[in-house]
């Protein structure tokens, strides 16, 4: 029986497992897809040791960046963004190769591609973790110029206190890339002039539960387009499943 993974701590509800455990049943794939829940990256090496059916791992927090010194291949947007989050694992006789690729720009651009307007010139990215990198890559793929929002000032970014009406109206692509709004702090959402937007405006929130949060919520009333995260992580799983058993990608 092959095996998937999830690597990453502490892993709490997670979306992959049931998603693919539900794929093997109703497609009859002999596989199964395991949570790893391991407190150092180091633990890798004994996973890939004792899961000789290992054919393919997602990558979650704390680990999308420091698993990349444990990779044979890296793909050049996984490169770019320094971060992987999906992982081919291929047997050559006894050798064990790895090869990293990242499924958020794929997810993310395939998903915000049909909302976007050619008046969609700019857009603010709240948040600098680990996922923002991969937003920013795909904002910019697809022609936008992108500034990021932080608590803290750092070169090109700026603070939540910063934004005024007037750049609402500049950056009218706005991406949440924070847990903020995150089940189930649901009366949460990040400091925005909301006032300000309007139909011209379009909310993307990267958390899915809940399905409408306060951040979209306020963006409707005053007519912008908002979309969740959903969509995002079922072509990331689409994306994942491609890269562990799509033809190899050098």
């Amino acid at each position: 029986m092959d095996k998937y993974g999830l690597i990453g701590y502490p892993l709490g509800h997670s979306f992959s497992i049931s998603y693919f455990n539900e794929k093997f049943a109703n497609e009859g794939i002999d596989a199964k897809y395991i949570n790893f829940d391991i407190p150092d990256i180091k633990d890798l090496t004994e996973i890939l040791d004792s899961n000789p059916e290992l054919k393919g791992l997602n990558v979650t927090i704390p680990y999308k960046q420091q698993v990349l010194g444990y990779l044979d291949y890296i793909s050049p947007e996984a490169r770019s963004i320094g971060a992987v989050n999906v992982i081919r694992v291929v047997h050559k006789g006894k050798k064990v190769f790895l090869r990293g690729y990242n499924s958020d720009v794929i997810g993310f651009t395939k998903s915000i591609e049909p909302l976007l307007e050619p008046s969609h010139k700019k857009a603010l990215i709240l948040g600098t973790g680990g996922a923002s990198k991969a937003i920013n890559y795909g904002l910019k793929s697809l022609g936008l110029e992108t500034l990021f929002v932080s608590r803290y000032e750092r070169p090109n970014t700026i603070q939540y206190q910063s934004i005024t009406p007037e750049m609402v109206h500049e950056y009218q692509v706005i991406v949440n890339c924070t847990p903020v709004g995150m089940y189930p702090h649901a009366d949460e959402c990040p400091e925005l002039p909301y006032d300000a937007m309007d139909s011209h405006n379009l909310l993307y929130d990267l958390i899915y539960n809940p399905d409408e949060t306060l951040f979209m919520k306020k963006g409707i009333e005053h007519g912008a387009t908002v979309k969740n995260g959903l969509e995002m992580l079922l072509l990331q799983a689409f994306a994942s499943w491609e890269f562990w058993n799509g033809k190899e990608q050098s």
